[in-house]
């Protein structure tokens, strides 16, 4: 297989620090008091809908309360 004469296969990535631009990009755009307020509020929600899935879930994974239930009633009157 021939050798080609360049050290990389692609030269110009080797030579890109050469072509730094120098524009500045633009700064970022102040989020509005409306866009802060929805954020936080949606922040919120899922920290209540986390705290909330604990506070129904953790009382249902208890083993002694689950022993409790032996079965449906509907079939103790059988």
């Amino acid at each position: 297989m021939p050798r080609r004469g360049e050290s990389v296969p692609f030269a110009f990535i080797a030579d890109a620090d050469r072509f730094r631009s120098n524009v500045a990009p633009p700064p970022r755009a102040q989020r509005s008091v409306a866009e802060k307020a929805g954020s936080a509020l949606f922040g919120l929600t899922v920290v209540a809908g986390l705290v909330g899935s604990l506070i129904l879930g953790v009382p249902a994974l208890d083993p002694d309360r689950q022993s409790e239930h032996h079965g449906p009633t509907a079939a103790e009157s059988r």
